[in-house]
């Protein structure tokens, strides 16, 4: 069995053994499918510094302290792959998967299909990506690059029942296939509440030493997909009781805002359904951003031309734009735009942090940014300066629900229609969601978990 990390390791890199460390650091550029890059899925980098950029207020318009945290530089590209280990690091070590036997297959919409694939070829297993068609090019490129068969499923985006059809398929075809799904599993809630929630409330501490915030993070701020990310506010609010969690979905597919559904183009987020993993008891708002203002936000951040806008008639650092220039993706700028919101619906200022991520980078989505510019020309200064005055300055406090008592025993109601009705939960499993002592049992066996593999490492050593 080749493993990674435990969830610690994951969180503080300086605890794996130096050796292990240098040599996967070294093999993060040289070697990236070198299996021991397992122990580079961290949220920190080789001087042990989270991945973050602290957005300029010049793009913002909003006093308070927007800080991305940023998965480009994890194996595969994001941050999923962070999940894409936990979830089968854990069923390895609870006996459900055998690398020598299983076929693995990944549910996704892309970026955990990728970290599926990228995963389940270091870990020695075979791996099924399961994919709707009218996603970007570079994800099926990228899928393929790591050895993993792709199932094609009709649609985009907010198909996801379209892939669990063909997941349910698979299954029945033998009992040597394991779903992994993103969704459903509980790993994927873990990674991203003992990692990236323990990792955001580390980097507050450090940024208040720079003189940003107070230490303390007002809000977390995720568009949701299979609701992994936005567990990290669950491990913020226990930090701060007071703090706000902030979900996001499209305009177009407003399924919480309004039992909405439909089509969209923020790849990532915007599923059509209430992914099991997240807990609606525990957020404060929903917000809803619109697809086409995400796209003509990252053309804005991406072309030459335009970004020049924002340093000389904005006055932004030309080193933060140029970060910026690949560092986001659609998704990323949909989480930037959630963010603004955030900041004006709450009415924060200058102490205040707000904490939101970018899952991928623009290395996915160049062959969307040249449909943009096929069909909207490229951005001379007059049509930059209308995309930062409507879209990042002209950002409105409207279409937001607040996380009434009411407006949660919905958004928890939906989950019968796709757990219950399609894919084999019980109303009683359902219902035991409503306690905090079912998630907080859930959060509990990070350590059982770390526990099992660091007693394997000692029984059997292992290949990496």
């Amino acid at each position: 069995m080749i493993t990674g990390p435990t969830f610690e390791e994951m969180l503080h890199p300086d605890k794996i053994d130096p050796d292990i460390r240098a040599r996967a650091l070294k093999a993060h550029t040289e070697d990236p499918l070198d299996p021991i890059n397992l122990f580079n899925i961290t949220w920190r980098d080789a001087h042990n510094d989270v991945y973050h950029l602290v957005l300029p207020p010049e793009l913002t318009g909003v006093d308070a302290h927007i800080v991305v945290i940023f998965g480009r530089e994890f194996p595969s590209g994001s941050h999923k792959v962070g999940a894409a280990y936990s979830v089968l690091l854990e069923m390895e070590l609870f006996g459900q998967v055998d690398p020598a036997v299983h076929t693995l297959v990944w549910p996704s919409t892309g970026n955990y299909g990728i970290g599926g694939a990228w995963v389940g070829g270091r870990m020695g297993c075979k791996s099924v990506v399961v994919l709707p068609a009218g996603m970007s090019r570079e994800r099926f490129e990228r899928i393929e690059s790591y050895g993993a068969q792709i199932n094609r499923t009709v649609g985009s985006e907010s198909n996801v029942k379209e892939i669990y059809d063909e997941t349910k398929r698979l299954r029945a075809s033998g009992s040597h296939v394991r779903i992994l799904n993103q969704f459903e599993v509980m790993g994927n809630y873990r990674f991203h509440y003992h990692v990236t929630g323990n990792t955001i409330a580390e980097l507050a501490g450090e940024l208040a030493q720079q003189g940003i915030g107070t230490g303390k993070v007002s809000a977390f701020v995720s568009a949701m997909g299979s609701a992994g990310t936005i567990a990290a506010g669950d491990r913020l609010k226990q930090i701060w009781p007071d703090h706000k969690i902030v979900g996001l979905e499209p305009v177009q597919c407003p399924t919480l805002y309004n039992n909405g559904y439909g089509a969209h183009d923020i790849e990532g987020i915007g599923d059509k359904h209430v992914a099991w993993i997240h807990n609606v008891h525990n957020m404060d708002a929903l917000m809803c951003i619109d697809d086409l203002d995400c796209k003509m936000g990252l053309q804005l951040l991406t072309e030459p031309r335009a970004r020049q806008v924002l340093v000389d008639r904005y006055g932004a650092d030309p080193a933060v734009v140029e970060q910026m220039a690949t560092l986001f993706g659609i998704s990323g700028v949909c989480n930037i735009l959630g963010a603004i919101k955030t900041a004006r619906y709450y009415g924060y200022g200058r102490d205040d942090v707000i904490v939101t991520v970018a899952t991928d980078a623009l290395d996915r989505y160049y062959s969307v940014m040249d449909h943009m510019a096929a069909r909207y020309g490229t951005l001379d200064e007059a049509a930059a300066v209308g995309r930062v005055e409507r879209i990042f300055y002209g950002a409105k406090t409207d279409w937001i629900a607040a996380g009434t008592p009411e407006a949660r025993t919905r958004w928890h109601n939906l989950k019968y229609y796709t757990w219950v009705e399609q894919q084999g939960k019980t109303v009683e499993e359902l219902d035991a969601q409503r306690d905090p002592a079912w998630w907080q049992q859930h959060q509990a066996l990070v350590q059982e978990i770390d526990t099992r593999l660091v007693d394997l490492r000692k029984a059997e050593p292992t290949r990496v």
